[in-house]
């Protein structure tokens, strides 16, 4: 897996890790650890953002010619030969 890949896969790790923690401070809003925690994610998906579109361009570009339904013959990512797991 290339550099660019890798970064962008950290990005939509820690992206999933906080939208996880989201919805946990849903069900407990007085939990503070998981509130400092979400904000620490926050800054390191904010950071690896600048560091991806410094390096390589836009992370989601705006316009993209493709069919809305792409997706669907993409490789899934256990389909793929290269690990899902990364360290952040």
């Amino acid at each position: 897996m290339n550099e660019q890949a890798l970064l962008k896969r950290k990005i939509e790790a820690a992206k999933f890790a906080a939208w996880e923690l989201h919805l946990f401070l849903d069900s407990h809003p007085h939990n503070k650890q998981a509130a400092l925690k979400l904000d620490e994610y926050n800054k390191n998906i904010k950071a690896m953002k600048a560091e991806y579109e410094k390096k390589y361009g836009k992370l989601f570009p705006t316009t993209k010619d493709t069919s809305r339904f792409e997706w669907i013959s993409s490789p899934w990512p256990w389909e793929t030969e290269e690990s899902c797991y990364v360290d952040l």
